[in-house]
């Protein structure tokens, strides 16, 4: 693996002095998210196993390489899971695009974000060096954590060589109801639901029907599913995969129209924008199938309180994710700037000054 490594570090110094932009990508199952692609590749995938995992102190730590399904699979043999349900969107699916990308699945809501369970990091610089930061348990991230800053950073920081991450036990018992709601009495319901210790795991509104899973003990689940009411659904685990996946009725019918993923707070009224929405995450998370223009939408976002990201398809020349503030945009550059001098780590595909 030291001479993966030293491959690597030859690429990044080679590329840095000759300005040449690298592209950074695994299983290529994420490369329709943020902007343009642009550089020559550099495949992760030689750089795969897992380097540590001990079951008892709910840590893993991974090479960037390492297929997320094969993750998955050791974990689900001493029954614990990656809780946030990172989305593959591919079979070739690895964990260093899952945590470059920063994107949660179903769980979100419940369980906490990406960056949420990062722990550490190895990471390799514009400048072909490896820095490590953070650590194997909560108690050793301190300071500014740059290891969670990394999540979702779209490998514009620099290449994730080793990750090491925070499991949790699956849930023991789960269910799934379904309500027949329109999307207002939906929202207010999820959140009157929200500020209820009820074991919601996951929520989805589309169509006229809102669907939740229940997860935890089985009292637990069960006392919900008496005093919640609804239909029960004999077998969910299919929807709520085919919902994490995009591969649901919704997420097929794209057409031309451009795919938003707007975050918004749970409690923001329902979008009064055409096209069709799917709600997740309790209401906060709103997705739309819309042909109307980014900034109509973009204002929409922040009059409710929130931003908006153009997700998949549709026209990208006005930028992939809601435009940065001065002050903002400054920061990123500094970042950019301390870990990537030569500015060849993905260029352009989060924002185009970097």
């Amino acid at each position: 693996m030291n001479d993966v490594v030293s491959g690597f570090a030859e690429r990044v110094r080679h590329a840095a002095g000759a300005k040449t932009p690298l592209r950074l990508t695994g299983g290529g199952s994420k490369d329709f998210y943020g902007g343009q692609l642009k550089g020559e590749i550099l495949d992760t995938r030689a750089y795969a196993g897992i380097v540590s995992y001990d079951p008892t102190e709910l840590v893993v730590t991974a090479c960037c390489g390492t297929p997320l399904a094969e993750l998955e699979a050791v974990l689900a043999e001493q029954g614990q899971m990656l809780a946030v349900e990172p989305p593959h969107f591919g079979a070739g699916a690895t964990i260093g695009g899952a945590i470059a990308t920063g994107l949660s699945g179903p769980r979100r809501a419940a369980a906490g974000s990406a960056r949420d369970f990062v722990l550490g990091v190895k990471l390799m610089d514009g400048r072909g060096d490896v820095l490590n930061f953070g650590g194997q348990v909560m108690k050793n991230v301190a300071g500014y954590d740059v290891s969670r800053l990394l999540a979702g950073s779209l490998g514009t920081l620099g290449l994730i060589l080793e990750v090491s991450l925070k499991v949790l036990p699956k849930p023991f018992f789960e269910t799934s109801l379904r309500f027949a709601l329109n999307q207002a009495d939906a929202l207010a319901q999820l959140n009157a639901w929200g500020g209820q210790p009820l074991p919601i795991s996951a929520s989805a509104w589309h169509d006229g029907t809102l669907t939740l899973r229940l997860s935890g003990a089985d009292a637990a689940v069960k006392a919900a599913r008496r005093r919640l009411g609804g239909e029960e659904m004999p077998e969910a685990t299919p929807f709520w995969t085919a919902l994490r996946e995009q591969r649901d009725d919704f997420f097929a019918a794209a057409g031309e129209a451009g795919l938003w993923r707007l975050s918004l707070p749970s409690v923001a009224a329902p979008l009064a924008l055409p096209g069709r929405q799917l709600i997740e995450w309790g209401g906060a998370q709103r997705w739309l199938h819309s042909s109307a223009d980014a900034a109509a939408i973009r204002a929409a976002a922040i009059q409710l309180g929130g931003h908006a990201t153009l997700f998949r398809g549709g026209d990208k020349s006005a930028g992939v994710f809601q435009p940065l503030t001065p002050t903002l945009a400054k920061i990123h550059l500094r970042l950019k700037n301390a870990f990537d001098p030569a500015g060849i780590f993905n260029p352009g595909r989060m924002y185009e000054e970097f």
